[in-house]
């Protein structure tokens, strides 16, 4: 793999600390660069994504698709070798999760505010 075909990429947080940067060929996919955001997460940090789909990525206002690779993100005038290019991290957790949490919390909002009177 020769040096030119190497982009170096850092992950910016939701608090402003990076992870990175590293080395990445341009036929690397998001969902790989996901796995490596996962992986090298810091530990002190209060919000962790769980698993590589808790994880957005987002180049240049866009949010990137698993399947394409780093360089069908690139934009336009990211053809210069200079410098790092900065991806943001967002982390979101599943869908699934996120729907069963909020069943319990409503569910249990209706026991505390339901009232057992009745008038004769």
């Amino acid at each position: 793999m020769q040096d030119d075909d190497l982009v170096e990429l850092k992950f910016r947080l939701y608090d402003g600390t990076d992870i990175g940067p590293f080395r990445y060929s341009q036929a690397s996919t998001v969902a790989m660069l996901k796995e490596r955001v996962v992986a090298e997460w810091p530990k002190d940090k209060k919000i962790a994504p769980k698993a590589a789909n808790d994880v957005k990525l987002i180049n240049a206002g866009k949010i990137l698709e698993n399947s394409k690779s780093v360089g069908q993100c690139r934009m336009p005038f990211g053809e210069l070798q200079i410098g790092v290019i900065t991806m943001h991290v967002v982390v979101q957790p599943s869908l699934v999760k996120a729907k069963t949490e909020k069943k319990v919390d409503d569910q249990e909002v209706a026991r505390k505010t339901s009232c057992g009177c009745s008038i004769l």
